[in-house]
């Protein structure tokens, strides 16, 4: 059974974002688990502790604020099964640091049931196919968790124009996995120590952002830590290598095979070779022919190239 924190009917964004701070949401659970490919662990710490302040809602997400209702009623037209809203902030009795913000209940012979509204792209449809994408299927499981219901219906509008909804099961053995997660995640939290860097393009724009200029000429005696990294860093890069290797080998023999055809079909995929024009400004001759409109429209990026040498 869960804690009831706090009525959300009249609170104010700012107020929502900070309860936000006192406990891991479902929307939290793909980041702590290091499958959301926006933003990284120790992102989503420093949002937690305060230091630094929440990401910006998008414009999809904004989007998918305003047809939640409409996705609603759509599940209720086709299901027959009525939502009720939930305007409540509920915690997990036993794991207090677990909190939901649910979209609705649906009340069934069966049970009661969690209500989830989504929309995505049309790039995103084939996610929706036969399953529920990994980052949602750990939101529904998480407020199973802090709720103790037994099961989900999660509507999705895709493209704006394709209507899908799927039930999802508890699954014990995927929440027990969450709560060791995010309860090690919280413990990072309350202890102020970050949690691990990893390999996600996320982790990789967050130490970017956080030290975006090197000191020039400045040099540190790395730790003993560092030795084993770097032969992390040039295996992967050999394998790296190698699998590029491979697929550009496969990639110029489908293209023999297709010779002068644009495209070819084996079993349940397409592969296309297709002729594409584009315009590219040439900077080197306008820099050239036209310097002062060269300088006027260029533009400087700045950023940090990393590499690995032996020490001279």
């Amino acid at each position: 059974m869960a804690i009831v924190l706090a009525s959300t009917e009249n609170m104010s964004n700012e107020e929502w974002l900070d309860w936000r701070k006192q406990g891991i949401g479902g929307s939290d659970a793909g980041v702590v688990c290091g499958i959301n490919k926006y933003k990284s662990p120790v992102e989503l710490w420093m949002e937690k502790t305060e230091q630094m302040p929440p990401q910006e809602a998008g414009e999809a997400a904004y989007w998918g604020n305003r047809l939640e209702s409409l996705v609603t009623e759509e599940f209720t037209l086709r299901t027959g099964n009525e939502v009720i809203p939930v305007h409540q902030i509920l915690q997990n009795e036993e794991h207090q640091f677990m909190l939901a913000n649910l979209d609705g209940l649906v009340k069934t012979a069966d049970g009661e049931f969690i209500f989830e509204a989504k929309t995505t792209s049309v790039f995103n449809s084939s996610e929706w196919e036969n399953s529920v994408p990994d980052i949602y299927m750990l939101q529904l499981q998480h407020y199973m968790a802090v709720t103790g219901t037994s099961g989900a219906y999660i509507a999705v509008l895709i493209g704006g124009n394709s209507f899908r909804w799927k039930f999802v099961d508890r699954d014990e053995e995927l929440i027990s996995m969450l709560i060791k997660l995010e309860s090690d995640f919280w413990n990072h939290v309350q202890t102020s120590v970050p949690p691990a860097l990893d390999g996600t393009e996320a982790s990789a724009k967050f130490i970017s952002e956080k030290f975006p200029n090197s000191v020039p000429k400045a040099r540190i005696e790395l730790p003993e830590s560092a030795a084993e990294l770097i032969i992390q860093y040039d295996e992967a890069s050999e394998k790296a290598k190698w699998y590029e290797e491979q697929k550009k080998g496969a990639e110029n023999l489908l293209k023999q095979i297709l010779g002068n055809h644009e495209s070819g079909s084996v079993n349940d995929k397409i592969v296309t070779w297709k002729s594409v024009t584009q315009e590219r400004l040439d900077s080197k001759t306008l820099k050239v022919e036209h310097p002062t409109l060269y300088k006027k429209y260029a533009t400087k990026n700045s950023f940090r190239r990393f590499s690995i040498k032996a020490a001279i």
